[in-house]
């Protein structure tokens, strides 16, 4: 694998001199922090601390991605994405979070679970973490959303899927990562 050059952390680091919360909600917490930037001048950081979450991938024997689609409310739109939710404490377990959410929203249970890693959606001003995982040896039961969840449940080939993020259809970057690296694991054990 190719080796990316790198500069030493002292190069860019950043330190908190104030931090001040300015909005204290139940998902988003937001802050403005005074910094030292790496050069010693002052300036400031506005930024939202979140508990982090988790996304899966749930993959058929047949190759079929269980996806589902709603509604979200900040881009007003219609999105198809795969199971996904929030860690509830920000340290409860990233793989038992993944669990739950893929019980809850597709009805699964998986006999293999991989970590497929991180993806950070807007490190600029957000914390929010999600950890990413492919979901496999699927058994199907009831589905148990959160009371204000609506969802609508699909079956879509892997290869199909992958075509609709090449295509940019999928504007999720939750899903385009998570599905782009599951694609590969499971292209390369053909």
């Amino acid at each position: 694998m190719k080796q990316i050059p790198s500069l030493p952390l002292s190069h860019f680091r950043e330190t908190q001199e104030e931090s001040e919360l300015i909005f204290d909600g139940t998902v988003l917490h937001v802050y403005r922090d005074k910094i030292s930037l790496p050069d010693g001048r002052p300036s400031i950081r506005e930024y939202i601390r979140h508990n982090g979450a988790v996304c899966v991938i749930p993959v058929t024997a047949e190759r079929e991605v269980i996806c589902v689609r709603q509604y979200r409310y900040a881009v007003e739109q219609v999105m198809l994405e795969i199971p996904a939710g929030k860690l509830d404490t920000p340290d409860e377990d990233p793989t038992s979070a993944a669990l739950r959410e893929l019980r809850e929203e597709t009805g699964a249970l998986c006999g293999k679970l991989t970590y497929l890693g991180l993806y950070l959606g807007s490190p600029a001003l957000l914390s929010e973490r999600i950890h990413m995982y492919l979901a496999e040896d699927l058994t199907f039961g009831d589905t148990d959303p959160d009371e204000d969840e609506f969802l609508e449940i699909l079956r879509i080939p892997l290869d199909d899927l992958v075509e609709l993020i090449m295509e940019g259809k999928i504007p999720d970057g939750k899903t385009q990562a998570a599905v782009l690296r599951a694609a590969r694991i499971l292209d390369s054990r053909s």
